[in-house]
């Protein structure tokens, strides 16, 4: 391949070490129409199938853009040794079959939608277990769906000897697509190639040695160094065509539609101009129909008898226009070509062959899916019936593909009359439009879309105004506008006569929401004490309980522990009683009284509701209840060491936070991302603290929860990097200053020991020692272990600052007895790691040694790789010349281990409780362990195997 050496050598490289970790898994090829992508993956994939790797091969095409995941199924359908897979045949299945059942597409919708990015990827993973080279053109033409997931394989890339190649124009791509393509650039993940023009002499030698120096020289001059045209102005020349194209002193910038420049669009049209009347009605049919253009619908739309389709056909492909394709459907040449055709066939005979094409897919039962491309282009005014088969078409997609299913619905709006009599069905019309818009991250266009109809509603159509105002509220939040959401939905409340019942107790809860997010929420406590009051005096269970769940998650986050446990408790009795279809309209109450659950350090509570949650939201393809669920989900397993399955749910949380659109919520998802990757990440690993940047920077600097909690993640990974003063100053912005007024006072006592620990890092003992008093305090008035055992982890730290490691080691054993009792196993291994090396210090090895060991057992369970690497990094320190315990002992806790030693030495269980701030119960239960893991059968056999090992009395 002539003038791509260079390219060629990388590629090659790529594919000789093909899975090799550090290596790219993406590769971005950029360049103009013409200049040599879609050659170049030609090669590609030659060279990767001579090297025994399977490749596979798609495009996107300029007229199926609303053909969801149509250049990953193209690409599927690619034939080749992998036909009989079982993986292959399993994602073809799962992609065509998308929008293609019965129902109104929500069942399962939302699982389908990002679900499918992972069982692609799965499936790419088992396809590629011998080496595989996916290869995608024109991805610049892809429909919102492909891209959608080629961002996800983009940010998962499939495990294994797997390449994704790309190759696009750089200006007609799509801003998200091109920013998920330059991150992954910047974080190694993808390698980009910018085609240049060839040279003088690669051109001419290649394309046009035949023709005199001079005149070839020209043309290449012509040609600006693009191959394509280089080869239809040498193919102009040799066939005595006309020598259109710019000359060296001409004007060669003119650009015809397709993107071309206008004179290798005039060259392009000359091969067309000797065609027979039937063959153009062939070619222009072929382009019209894409991928259903079989030789069956070819000749239904055409009106040409099945055997003069074949011997026209035919002539064609020997004049190279058509070439055949996979299911013995026919194609133009090259997609410019099509494109060129498709603009150039007169406009009533494209409607025509569309509609052609509409009522023979529908006379074979095809789904409405396949038959609505056609509709759409078929349609020249009002036809009711077209209407209807697009409106299914859009409900099937609006969970699964709802860029499409909002363009289809535009569709249907455009064409609808303007008349009184249809005014209600326009404004549902538009109310599901502007819900596609929304969970297709068209957030501005949605918001703009219910804000006409809040005012062209008005007074005759009080319903459907209630149902835009509080949708458009969703939108506003989103936007970052609470205030706006806030002012609107006040407003709505406000109207004579007002909204029903039911809409006032979801207007009011949408205010609450607002206040929350905005930090705000005693402004709105009020109503959401009415939405109670409303929701129980209309025997409106569903409504109470959320409204319930919305006060316990307000409460809390405020810091009001004893409030927040009595709504939390009133609304999970409520809602343990509802059923699923009971809970389905108001899936947020479970994302309320979840999170309010994991603040109130109710695990096991926020467990089960989460996962009824969960279930719940994506049966009914709630997209946006899902974020929440997941970051909460996240967060819950992180704190109770399970770092594999949060990553899980971070990651998917995170996804859909991109495809919404919305930048809060993506800055909230990766502020929970941020401290997962923060764990589950090797020691010095830089992940969280790029994914805390970008965290800060999507949620920006605005007077809200989710911002700060971007700010205080950012905070952590900057701590943990080795910056003290960088971290100091994210926490304290997310605070709004150093006595932290904005953060919310449920996590206040975390914050102020990453504060307290960054400032003794930075020599400031007296900042430290005032965030620490605050931090205790705090911690007194909340009364939950968690942010107890925050204070006391502040003050071991101060303790060891000033020389005191024994009042350190206790502080530390305090705060991780305060996890174990509220369940916080990763930060209890914290704890003890950090504890170990001091008790080491203070003469107590045995005890060092058994609290390495648990801590190290939590972690390695836990998949928390960076205590692993912390715990690792003091093992020498820590079990340096420590008796080996026997193996009787080896199973004991730290805190069992520390039992046994005071009972060694002569100690009751009273005298152990006091001495250990444990009821008699706990030691008795701790001791009823150590019999049954040290195999002894009473209290003196335990002491004297103590003694024996050197733990007891005299250790």
């Amino acid at each position: 391949m002539v003038g791509r050496s260079a390219e060629l050598a990388r590629l090659d490289a790529l594919l000789t070490d093909l899975g090799r970790s550090g290596l790219p898994k993406v590769v971005d090829i950029v360049g103009e129409p013409g200049i040599g992508k879609s050659r170049l993956l030609d090669e590609v994939c030659a060279r990767a199938r001579a090297a025994g790797i399977t490749a596979l091969r798609g495009r996107a095409t300029e007229y199926e853009q609303h053909v969801p995941h149509r250049l990953f199924t193209d690409a599927l359908a690619d034939p080749g040794p992998l036909d009989a897979d079982p993986a292959l045949a399993e994602a073809r299945s799962v992609l065509c079959g998308i929008g293609k059942e019965p129902g109104d597409g929500r069942a399962e919708g939302t699982a389908a939608r990002f679900g499918l990015h992972r069982a692609i990827a799965a499936s790419l993973t088992h396809l590629g277990e011998q080496g595989l080279v996916l290869a995608l053109d024109d991805l610049h033409w892809a429909d919102p769906a492909s891209r959608e997931l080629v961002d996800h394989l983009i940010r998962h890339p499939p495990r294994g000897p797997v390449l994704l190649v790309v190759a696009r124009r750089d200006r007609q791509t799509p801003a998200s697509l091109t920013a998920a393509l330059t991150r992954g650039a910047v974080g190694g993940a993808v390698l980009q190639l910018a085609l240049e023009p060839l040279s003088e002499q690669e051109s001419v030698l290649a394309l046009a040695p035949d023709i005199p120096g001079e005149r070839a020289r020209r043309l290449h001059a012509a040609s600006e160094g693009n191959p394509l045209y280089l080869f239809a102005l040498a193919h102009a020349h040799r066939t005595g065509g006309p020598p259109h194209g710019p000359t060296p002193d001409g004007h060669g910038d003119a650009v015809e539609p397709a993107g071309l420049p206008r004179g290798l669009t005039v060259l392009l049209l000359d091969e067309l101009t000797t065609l027979t009347e039937p063959q153009r009605r062939l070619v222009e049919a072929v382009a019209a129909l894409g991928d259903h253009a079989t030789p069956a619908l070819v000749t239904a739309v055409t009106g040409l008898s099945l055997k003069d389709v074949e011997n026209e056909t035919g002539a064609l492909v020997a004049r190279d226009l058509l070439r055949a394709g996979p299911g013995g459907r026919w194609a133009l040449r090259h997609p410019l070509l099509r494109a060129l055709v498709h603009e150039g066939t007169a406009p009533g005979w494209r409607a025509e062959i569309h509609r052609r094409a509409a009522r023979e897919l529908a006379r074979a039962g095809a789904p409405v899916t396949d038959r609505a491309r056609h509709v759409e282009r078929s349609l020249t005014g009002w036809d009711a019936q077209a209407a209807e088969v697009l409106v299914e078409a859009a409900a099937r997609f609006t969970s699964t593909a709802p860029g499409t299913a909002a363009h289809l619905l535009d569709v249907v709006l455009t064409h609808l009359p303007d008349t009184p009599d249809r005014f209600a069905r326009r404004g549902e019309l538009v109310l599901a439009r502007a819900r596609a818009l929304g969970v297709s991250g068209n957030l501005q266009e949605s918001r703009d879309l219910l804000h006409i109809l809040i005012e062209t509603a008005g007074k005759d159509h009080p319903e459907l105004r209630t149902r835009a105002v509080a949708q458009c509220a969703v939108m506003e939040r989103h936007l970052g506008h609470s205030p706006e959401a806030t002012a609107l939905l006040r407003r709505e409340l406000s109207r004579d006569p007002g909204p029903s019942p039911a809409q006032a107790v979801s207007l009011r809860l949408a205010l609450g929401m607002s206040a929350l997010l905005t930090a705000s929420y005693p402004d709105a406590r009020e109503d959401v004490a009415q939405a109670v009051a409303l929701a129980r005096s209309h025997d409106h269970p569903t409504g109470e309980a959320a409204a319930l769940a919305l006060a316990a998650l307000g409460e809390a986050y405020e810091g009001e522990t004893e409030a927040a446990a009595r709504f939390a408790d009133a609304a999970g009795s409520l809602a343990d009683a509802l059923t699923d279809p009971g809970l389905a309209d108001p899936c947020e109450a479970l994302v309320w009284l979840a999170w309010a659950e994991t603040l109130l350090e109710r695990y096991d509570d926020a467990e089960r509701h989460l996962t009824r949650g969960l279930r719940i939201a994506r049966r009914t393809g709630q997209l946006h209840v899902l974020p929440h669920l997941l970051t909460s989900r996240a967060f819950v397993h992180l704190t109770t060491c399970r770092l594999p399955s949060a990553l899980e749910a971070a990651e998917e949380a995170e996804s859909i936070a991109r495809a919404a659109g919305s930048d809060e919520l993506l800055g909230f998802t990766l502020a929970i991302k941020t401290l997962v990757l923060l764990l589950v990440r090797p020691l010095g690993d830089a992940g969280a603290l790029s994914t805390g940047e970008e965290a800060v920077a999507a949620a920006g600097r605005s007077r809200g929860w989710w911002s700060s909690l971007a700010w205080c993640m950012l905070g952590h990974a900057a701590y943990a990097s080795g910056d003290p003063h960088r971290a100091r100053e994210a926490i304290t912005t997310a605070g709004g200053g150093a006595a932290l007024p904005l953060l919310q006072p449920s996590i206040r006592p975390g914050q102020l020991d990453t504060l307290a620990a960054a400032a003794l890092a930075a020599g400031d003992a007296d900042a430290a020692g005032d965030w620490i008093d605050r931090a205790t305090r705090e911690a007194d008035r909340l009364g939950l272990a968690g942010q107890r055992a925050a204070a006391l982890r502040a003050q071991a730290t101060l303790a060891e600052y000033h020389g005191e490691p024994a009042l350190a080691v206790r502080l530390l054993e305090a705060a991780a007895q305060e996890y174990v009792r509220c369940g916080q196993s990763l930060w209890e291994a914290y704890s003890l790691l950090r504890a170990a090396p001091l008790a080491r210090r203070t003469g107590q090895g045995a005890r060092a040694a058994a609290m390495w060991r648990r801590a190290h057992r939590i972690a390695v369970g836990g998949g928390a790789r960076l205590l692993v690497d912390l715990a690792e990094l003091i093992r020498p320190e820590v079990t340096e010349e420590t008796p080996t315990l026997p193996a009787q002992l080896a199973e004991l806790t730290a805190r069992e281990l520390e039992v046994a030693e005071l009972v060694a030495r002569g100690l009751s269980n009273q005298d152990i409780a006091g001495r250990l701030h444990l009821s008699r119960r706990t030691v008795e239960t701790h001791l009823s362990s150590v019999y049954r893991k040290a195999s002894v059968p009473s209290r003196a056999a335990l002491a004297g195997l103590m003694t024996r090992v050197g733990l007891g009395a005299g250790s």
